[in-house]
């Protein structure tokens, strides 16, 4: 009993720290591409429209999707790892 509270307290770390990890990458895709290095990355174009302007439209959607798909990925892992699955 106490080692399957432990074992579910390492496996909610570990979601935890996937969880962390995945959003400071979108934080950082949305807000930082998207808001703060707009500027920056206009210089560069992609289908004649400014880099920036698009990644603040689409880029971020589709930052978003892939890091569904990547927590999806890791947490089968995880699952795996503590028998979760």
């Amino acid at each position: 009993m106490v080692d399957n509270q432990a074992r579910d307290r390492r496996y909610w770390r570990a979601n935890l720290r996937i969880l962390g990890a995945l959003l400071l990458v979108w934080f950082f895709s949305a807000f930082g591409l998207g808001i703060l290095l707009v500027e920056p990355l206009n210089q560069f174009h992609i289908a004649g429209f400014p880099v920036g302007f698009w990644f603040a439209q689409q880029g971020a959607i589709y930052i978003f999707i892939l890091l569904i798909l990547v927590y999806a990925r890791w947490m089968d892992r995880v699952d795996e790892r503590y028998h979760a699955d």
